[in-house]
């Protein structure tokens, strides 16, 4: 009987094994929740499958082989599972759990066939509750021994959770084949393989259509494709079943079963256990999400939930056979509703130590007295000692449906939650980033902006706006339009409440890469384009500063030569000045000088006159004297006649002597009037070279004028040319920094971008605890729902056991 225990002991723990690992090992072979969740639904299908077949193969060839190869095929599975690992193939990992699951299939069943049938009935309560203890505490504490595993291999190292299962294999094969009895049934019927082909593809689209249908929703995904056509298939399946079962000699099903109602409903009872039952496999998440456990070490609060179904399923043997199992089964019925009332009323909302620890230890009481000895009990009290093997396969079978179909409903309660934890989440998260401190952005851009008006510069600018320069917040929208990136929705769903925020960092960082590169891009390919037009316009300055150097070098030698004109022109009309001068001494002193003269001549003239005056007397007293002395020459006198005479000829001397002085005042009055002649064409001469040389100064003095006023325009000029090439200098030098700064800008941008995004995830580390609790509530939803499903079967099996009649006798 041990060999029996230890093999129920091994499959059950391998069902609740998995569960600490199954998000990590799902993240690892990147898959999401919905498809993580076949590692168990795939087991619990092949399980049941398996279960039928595996009692037929069992009644036929004697029990002990088909256990030992049960054995042997649920530890390749393991072994393969393992190596799933290093493979990294996820459908590897799935077809080693239906290998573990077919070997699974004859372990519990035979087992339990086994001890049903060669246990002494006073005893046979005892005994299947021991049985139902080593499943129970097996499959409750499987969880607790995954998070041990993956505390001592490391999360990494998944794989030794199936490799454990190696050497009680292969004890049990060794063992086993040494001393086991085997015991075979006189009458065995064929295989019914039709029957169990119609099963598991009914199971199948009523799998598949559960799967995929929205429990939140369920009026409008029942119409989806991916829903109404499974489920309708499962209803098509069903009357084919009905005819194939009828006509199998042992179908796979007995049909009769459900004729009779005590029957029918231990059934029913049997798959409401195994839907209870799969309540466990989401334990550690929930106490992983509830309590705040790192991944994977949620499995240790299922501890308390093992602890109590410890105590549950021994005193549920032992009440079974004081109370008889409707009794035990409904009490344990009860205290499983009463779980589910607490978990929903009060760990969910109100999540703490003793919270989680009081539901699951009512969990784990309840689940005691549900999943033992009672349904046993009840099956065989109600069937023939000789149906015992297959009774106990269909309650089996009922019970592994069960569980396949639960998993793939309470799946769906939490891939739903996933939706509200990703909005929640997301919603939690700092909508932007500060924006990036870039150095002198802001005198950048007030630089830029004056430039833009300038239309000197503004082309040089090319694609720079300076508005891009602006301290502008960095709007980071997680959802991107309502719906997360797949990857990072994967991450999200593998995420749990105490890795959120670092998940979410992730996400954070994964945003703002797939967001800010444009950004980056934008604003370095633009500081890069005004840099170029920043060096297009330093050497377009360059050429024109050259070009204003050698312009007022040009100028300044103009300006020299022109002050030296301006000099000789000055020298040249003093000179002309001088000159003027000297001919106006000389045209003064030919004046004066013509003056004299003409005193000169006017005198002579007034000499002439009155020598004239004094001849014409003279000539007048000559005449007289003449007359008188031609008188006197008659006169006797001689002396009258001497004096007479001597008079005449003192007279005739007299004029001779005046007309001797007319004719030389008329002849110094003919030279004075030459000389004044030559004076005054002198004069005019003189001055009509005054008047040349005054038209030559006037000349020249206008030239010097306008030499004047051009070299004072060019003075001008060159002064207005000095301070032009003042302002293009001091544009150079702003050109020179802000090019330099633009430099600096752009080198900077990357490290302020890594600022912004550490400042990013400095706020979410500040809004931790709000995305720490938008997670918890928003998966607290999808367990809500998981435990409400767990409340309803167990609910519906009071219902069902007050409907359950003795058996007959």
């Amino acid at each position: 009987m041990a060999l029996y225990l230890l093999g129920i002991f091994m499959g059950a723990l391998d069902t609740g094994i998995i569960t600490p690992a199954r998000p990590l090992i799902s993240t690892q072979l990147g898959v999401d929740e919905s498809a993580g969740i076949w590692m168990i639904t795939i087991y619990t299908l092949a399980y049941a499958a398996a279960i039928p077949i595996m009692g037929k193969l069992a009644d036929r060839s004697g029990r002990k082989p088909i256990y030992l190869l049960s054995i042997a095929l649920f530890g390749a599975g393991s072994l393969l599972c393992g190596l799933s690992q290093d493979v990294g193939s996820f459908g590897m990992l799935i077809a080693a759990r239906a290998l573990q699951a077919i070997g699974g299939g004859g372990i519990l069943p035979i087992a339990t066939a086994e001890v049903g049938t060669t246990v002494p009935q006073e005893r046979r309560g005892l005994a299947l509750g021991l049985v139902g203890a080593v499943y129970g505490v097996a499959n409750i504490f499987g969880a607790s021994a995954g998070s041990l595993v993956l505390q001592i291999a490391g999360a990494e190292n998944w794989q030794w959770i199936f490799y454990i299962n190696i050497p009680i294999t292969l004890a049990i094969l060794v063992t086993g084949a040494l001393i086991l009895p085997n015991h075979t049934s006189e009458k065995v019927a064929p295989i019914d393989v039709w029957g169990s082909l119609v099963l598991v593809a009914m199971i199948l689209s009523l799998l598949y259509g559960l799967r995929n249908l929205d429990y939140l929703d369920v009026a409008t995904s029942i119409t989806s494709t991916e829903v109404w056509p499974f489920l309708a298939a499962f209803l098509a399946l069903l009357p084919v079943l009905i005819v194939v079962e009828r006509r199998a000699a042992d179908p796979v099903l007995h049909l009769s079963y459900f004729t009779d109602r005590g029957i029918a409903l231990t059934l029913l009872l049997s798959l409401l256990s195994g839907v209870i039952l799969m309540g466990v496999v989401f334990v550690p998440e929930f106490a992983e999400n509830a309590l705040r456990l790192p991944a994977g070490s949620g499995g240790y609060a299922v501890i308390a939930l093992g602890l109590t179904s410890g105590v549950g399923a021994p005193l549920s043997g032992r009440l079974t056979d004081r109370f008889g199992p409707r009794l035990v089964l409904g009490f344990g019925a009860l205290i499983c509703l009463l779980a589910a009332v607490s978990l929903i009323g009060w760990a969910i909302p109100a999540p703490s130590t003793v919270s989680v620890m009081v539901s699951l230890c009512l969990l784990g009481l309840g689940l005691g007295f549900v999943v033992g000895s009672p349904l046993n009990y009840m099956m065989l009290e109600r069937t023939a000692p000789e149906d015992s093997s297959s009774a106990l396969a269909t309650l089996s079978l009922m019970r592994s449906i069960g569980t396949t179909l639960a998993p793939a409903v309470m799946v769906g309660f939490l891939a739903q939650a996933g939706g509200v934890i990703q909005a929640d989440v997301t919603a939690a998260l700092p909508r932007s980033v500060p924006a990036p401190a870039l150095p002198h952005a802001a005198e950048l851009q007030a630089t830029l902006t004056r430039w833009k008006s300038d239309p000197d510069l503004a082309d040089r600018l090319g694609t720079l706006d300076p508005a891009l320069l602006a301290p502008t917040d960095l709007t980071i929208d997680p959802t991107a339009g309502g719906t997360l990136p797949e990857p990072l929705v994967q991450e999200l769903r593998t995420a749990d409440v105490t890795t959120i925020v670092a998940v979410s960092k992730d996400v954070a960082r994964a945003m703002f890469a797939r967001e800010t590169p444009h950004t980056i891009e934008t604003i370095t390919a633009g500081v890069t384009s005004g840099i170029d037009g920043v060096d297009a316009g330093l050497a377009g300055t360059a050429d024109a500063e050259k070009k204003m150097t050698d312009s007022l070098a040009t100028m300044s030698a103009n300006l020299t030569a022109m002050a030296e004109a301006q000099q000789k022109m000055s020298r040249q009309l003093n000179e002309m000045d001088e000159g003027l001068a000297g001919m106006r001494k000389g045209v003064a002193g030919l004046d004066a000088g013509i003056a004299g003269m003409k005193k000169g001549i006017a005198g002579l003239d007034r000499a002439v006159a009155g020598m004239d005056e004094g001849l014409t007397a003279q000539r007048a007293a000559l005449a007289g004297a003449e007359q008188g002395a031609a008188a006197a020459a008659h006169s006797p006198d001689p002396g009258v006649a001497s004096q007479a005479a001597a008079q005449l000829a003192g007279l005739r001397g007299a004029v001779q002597d005046l007309e001797n002085k007319r004719a030389a005042a008329v002849s110094q009055r003919t030279g004075l009037q030459a000389k004044l002649d030559q004076a005054v064409a002198k004069r005019a001469d003189l001055v009509a070279s005054q008047a040349k040389l005054q038209q030559g100064r006037s000349a020249l003095a206008q030239a010097r004028t306008k030499l004047t006023r051009g070299r004072d325009e060019l003075l001008t000029a060159h002064s207005d040319l000095t301070d032009a090439r003042a302002a293009l200098l001091a544009k150079q030098d702003e050109l020179r920094t802000t090019r330099e700064q633009m430099v600096e800008l752009r080198d900077a941008i990357p490290a302020a971008f890594d600022t912004a995004l550490t400042t990013y995830l400095d706020e979410i580390d500040q809004a931790a605890p709000d995305i720490e609790l938008a997670y918890q509530r928003g998966l607290n939803q999808g367990f809500r729902g998981v435990y409400l499903l767990f409340g309803g079967a167990a609910a519906l099996a009071l219902v069902a056991l007050a409907l359950v009649g003795r058996p007959r006798t």
